[in-house]
């Protein structure tokens, strides 16, 4: 449909307040903020979720309890009656007519009794569930779609399909519709382009305009899926153009390091290695050693499971910078995790002439002493914590610079390692499995590898889920563990005791399984709020096998390998997330002997916390863990995009939209590799959005 515009309360910007809109206001306008909702532009582009038919829906033969759905029915009958302590309940028989369910309300305002009459139509939107063999929905979300309230020339009393939006308390479906219907009728000739007229073809979309009014407007809803495509592809678009022009810059501008394949201590060292590399870390090191020895500054994510090998690959793109004459560093985010490598990496350099130094914070012997070896060059090999970008640390001739745990480590300090004098080469390690559409949209500007094969001697984690019930019959199982000289994690969500959550708490459950379970065994409790002396101590101590047990937060979801660590258990699995999960499970099945991973799970659980922890029993492979992990809880719980810079998709979707994300992607390269400023006349409107919206993230990641 098409909107004309009006003459009275003409604004001359759509980013405009959203108050200064008819039947907003300063009041409504607070409430809408609380949506994201601050300008005209945003309400138009506020869509809905969902939208729903006058018409009776033909379907409630189809369900099953479980499902989450919406439906139109008539309200057949209405029932008040009391629960067995004295509640008001409230029933209505809702019926497509032939099938009829039950939705009940334990806690309901008292308006809801005269707005409940038979005969009149009701949409509803919940979770099915099955009582006595009925079906039935409890506290569904509800709208009556044959208000009597409505006024004869109501637009919206016309529409046989009407749009859901999300909404906010003090904000009904009813003012929201009126409001967007006042945004398009006044303003709608204000709607600009946002996309060039070759892209708009190429990809058969339509014109923004008519497309935002089909997405509200639309009596066909089944066809606004296409129409979304259109607002998903614009905001891959032009986060890929960032990207893009950030590659184009720093390819163009940016010399890096020409290093040369030597074969002198990489060959030595491979051929001194006590097993035999993967295939996939033969060919991730050549993707490396490829980057390395061309002009360009190296710029590559490097992904894996844990124990894929990637401190491996890392230490002989290291061994090809010091055979070249440079320097190397390598940064973890822990003081312990910086000691791990340090330990692996020397061990595998026995009888090679290579200076590996170990820079740890605080005052110790030896410190200034290595802070002159590195100044001097004589260091090769440097590892400590992210530190060693402090001002007080110089390198003679850095020429790679590795960075573990990356998705801890964000773009600004990215940037500032790029901008090292000579410009060194820069590899990130992630044992944090990233979907491929969220890396390129978060990591954009990186090459990526993929180390996806684990080494032969890996014996998969065996994973169970167990009902708190049957913890006893877990405790026996680890006791068999225990008893062949295994060590254990036990992991709960809280440090203490809450007030506000019913959850076991690491304190208390370290007492119980200290004096009553396993008293004969030597435990120790290792939680966040220690300083970090005590962690480490206590994480040296484990490894050593002092400790047997460790009741533990998820601080150890990052720490270091303990081979003889067999068992881990998570408390109240149910309250974490995949990805979580995995890193915790990471923790085990370091060495030879077979691991178990122990989930727990108190009632009541979540469908969605059920479909977590059977993902984690089905696979071990991170990979699927993190496909998984996006398609349940979204990007933005994922991965922080106030540390990555990146901006939280509206319209896009990472999972349903990946193809959409590639097409993107793709045309956002190739018109840059044309056109890098956008001086092309067709490109025009591309240069003058991009650089009045985009130009702070720019000046964030250009470097």
């Amino acid at each position: 449909m098409a909107f004309n515009m009006a003459e009275s309360k003409k604004t001359t910007n759509l980013n405009s307040e959203v108050k200064y809109l008819q039947g907003v206001g300063e009041h409504r306008a607070k409430l809408l903020n609380k949506l994201g909702i601050k300008t005209i532009l945003d309400l138009m582009e506020h869509f809905p979720k969902d939208y729903i038919s006058r018409k009776l829906s033909a379907t409630l033969s189809d369900l099953n309890p479980g499902d989450i759905l919406a439906f139109t029915a008539m309200i057949s009958w209405v029932d008040v009656h009391l629960s067995t302590k004295g509640k008001s309940i409230l029933s209505v028989g809702v019926s497509d007519g032939k099938v009829g369910i039950i939705c009940s309300w334990f806690s309901y305002p008292a308006i809801y009794t005269k707005l409940f009459t038979p005969g009149r139509l009701i949409w509803l939107n919940g979770t099915i569930t099955e009582f006595n063999n009925q079906l039935e929905m409890l506290h569904p979300e509800f709208e009556l779609i044959d208000d009597p309230e409505d006024t004869k020339d109501d637009f919206w009393k016309k529409r046989e399909v009407l749009p859901i939006y999300s909404l906010t308390e003090g904000i009904k479906q009813k003012l929201m519709r009126q409001l967007i219907y006042n945004a398009f009728s006044l303003y709608s000739s204000l709607i600009e382009e946002n996309l060039p007229d070759y892209l708009i073809a190429k990809h058969h979309f339509e014109n923004r305009n008519s497309s935002l009014q089909k997405m509200h407007f639309s009596q066909k809803p089944e066809e606004t899926g296409i129409v979304r495509r259109r607002f998903a592809y614009e905001e891959f678009f032009y986060t890929q153009l960032l990207w893009a022009r950030h590659k184009t810059f720093h390819t163009t501008q940016t010399k890096g390091i020409m290093f040369i394949n030597k074969k002198q201590l990489t060959t030595g060292v491979y051929k001194n290695l006590p097993f035999t590399l993967t295939k996939a870390q033969k060919k991730v090191l050549w993707e490396i050693f490829a980057d390395m020895c061309s002009e360009k500054q190296m710029s590559r994510l490097l992904q894996g499971d844990v124990g894929s090998g990637k401190t491996v690959v890392a230490l002989f793109a290291m061994l090809l910078t010091v055979e070249n004459g440079y320097q190397a560093a390598m940064m973890a985010p822990t003081e312990i995790l910086a000691e791990q490598h340090y330990e692996t990496i020397t061990n595998l350099l026995k009888g090679f002439e290579v200076r590996v130094c170990l820079l740890k914070g605080g005052v110790y012997k030896g410190k200034e002493e290595i802070k002159e070896a590195i100044a001097s060059g004589a260091a090769n090999i440097v590892i400590g914590t992210h530190a060693l970008l402090q001002k007080d640390i110089s390198f003679k001739r850095l020429g790679f610079a590795c960075v573990d745990e990356q998705h801890r480590f964000g773009v600004e300090q990215r940037a500032r390692l790029a901008k090292l004098a000579l410009h060194p080469d820069l590899l990130y390690l992630s044992a944090t499995p990233i979907p491929r559409s969220l890396a390129m949209t978060v990591y954009g500007d990186l090459e990526v590898s993929i180390l996806d094969e684990l080494p032969p001697t890996r014996k998969p984690v065996l994973t169970v889920i167990r009902p708190s019930s049957k913890i006893d019959l877990v405790y026996r199982e680890v006791q068999e563990q225990l008893a062949l000289g295994r060590q254990v994690y036990i992991v709960c969500p809280l440090v203490e005791e809450s007030e506000k959550v019913a959850l076991l708490d690491a304190t208390k459950l370290y007492e119980y399984i200290s004096r009553k379970v396993f008293p004969e065994y030597p435990a120790c409790l290792l939680h966040g709020r220690m300083p970090m002396k005590e962690k480490d101590a206590i994480m040296q101590r484990f490894k050593a096998g002092e400790i047997k047990i460790l009741v533990s937060t998820t601080v150890i979801e990052v720490g270091v390998d303990v081979p003889n660590a067999s068992v881990m258990i998570v408390e109240h699995s149910e309250r974490f997330g995949l990805a979580q999960l995995h890193q915790l499970r990471g923790r085990v099945g370091r060495g030879s002997a077979q691991a178990y991973c122990y989930l727990i799970e108190h009632h009541p659980i979540s469908k969605v916390a059920w479909q977590r922890l059977t993902t984690m029993t089905k696979t071990t492979d991170g990979f699927i863990i993190a496909e998984k992990d996006l398609e349940l809880r979204g990007p933005g719980e994922i991965f922080g995009y106030e540390q990555s810079g990146m901006p939280v998709f509206r319209f896009a979707n990472l999972v349903r939209d990946q193809d959409i994300l590639k097409l993107a992607r793709q045309d956002a390269f190739e018109i840059v590799r044309a056109d890098p400023d956008f001086n092309l006349p067709e490109n025009a409107l591309l240069k003058k959005i991009y650089f009045s919206q985009l130009t702070d993230k720019e000046k964030l990641i250009l470097y």
